[in-house]
């Protein structure tokens, strides 16, 4: 039992060590604009049956209970908190924040439409409104501003254009993305998520309609990681990490005593 308890141990120290990992993600993207944390779930390993519930005991009855000894734990999965975090007024028109469900739609590749709640946007060389890496929204939106002075948008994703003469012209149209499973959804860096086979196909939409948030131009959705939850988060898990230490010198010392036996 000591030898197993060494390796029972061993798996809570690599649990403690990846939920680690995971917390110190959360705090170094504090300032992440659309950033949402994950937590690490995990999972009991197999157990060793020495004696089944409900079998026959040496007298002819049934046992009212079993006996079994865990293996330890492991990763089970990262699930990540999609609550949204605070508004931060920046007064950028092409700053935006949803105000709701759902997500900004943009072409990471010529074939790949990723999803994010960054709503720091800002125009390349050609006008399109594109993220901070040159990612351009979807379906793409190009501002012409050689004869306007000031680029506005509604709380419905309309896109507009405003001239010396105060005049609008529409330009555009952001549309939303949502999921059945967000959960499902790929981080793949960048502040983007991508569709999986789990997180289904996107459910697309216009802001404030059908569900879907509204869209605030002059603010970014603040990053959701709340600092003092992750240090506290961080102290059990090393707490945690150090139990399983201590396990190990436990099992450590029992085989010591088991090998000055045999002496």
């Amino acid at each position: 039992m000591a030898l197993q308890a060494l390796s029972t141990a061993v798996t809570g120290m690599r649990a403690q060590e990846t939920n680690v990992n995971v917390i110190a993600n959360n705090i170094a993207n504090v300032n992440t604009s659309g950033f949402k944390k994950a937590r690490a779930r995990f999972e009991d390993l197999f157990y060793q049956e020495i004696r089944r519930a409900g079998g026959q005991a040496p007298d002819g009855g049934i046992t009212p209970t079993g006996i079994e000894i865990g293996t330890g734990t492991r990763l089970a999965g990262t699930l990540r908190d999609f609550r949204a975090g605070s508004p931060l007024e920046t007064k950028s028109p092409l700053d935006l924040f949803i105000e709701g469900e759902g997500f900004f739609q943009v072409r990471t590749t010529p074939n790949t439409t990723g999803y994010t709640r960054d709503g720091s946007f800002t125009l390349d060389n050609q006008g399109r409104i594109v993220t901070k890496d040159g990612f351009p929204l979807e379906p793409p939106i190009q501002v012409d501003m050689a004869n306007a002075v000031a680029v506005q948008v509604a709380q419905d994703g309309t896109v507009q254009t405003i001239d010396q003469n105060n005049v609008a012209t529409t330009v555009g149209q952001i549309q939303l993305a949502r999921f059945i499973n967000v959960g499902g959804l790929e981080a793949q860096g960048d502040n983007v998520f991508l569709e999986t086979p789990a997180s289904g196909p996107p459910i697309t939409g216009t802001p404030n309609l059908d569900g879907f948030g509204k869209i605030l131009g002059g603010f970014v959705e603040e990053s959701n990681v709340d600092v003092v939850e992750e240090m506290v988060s961080l102290i059990a898990a090393q707490r945690a990490f150090e139990v399983n230490s201590n396990s190990i010198k436990v099992a450590d010392q029992m085989l010591q005593v088991a090998n000055t036996l045999r002496q």
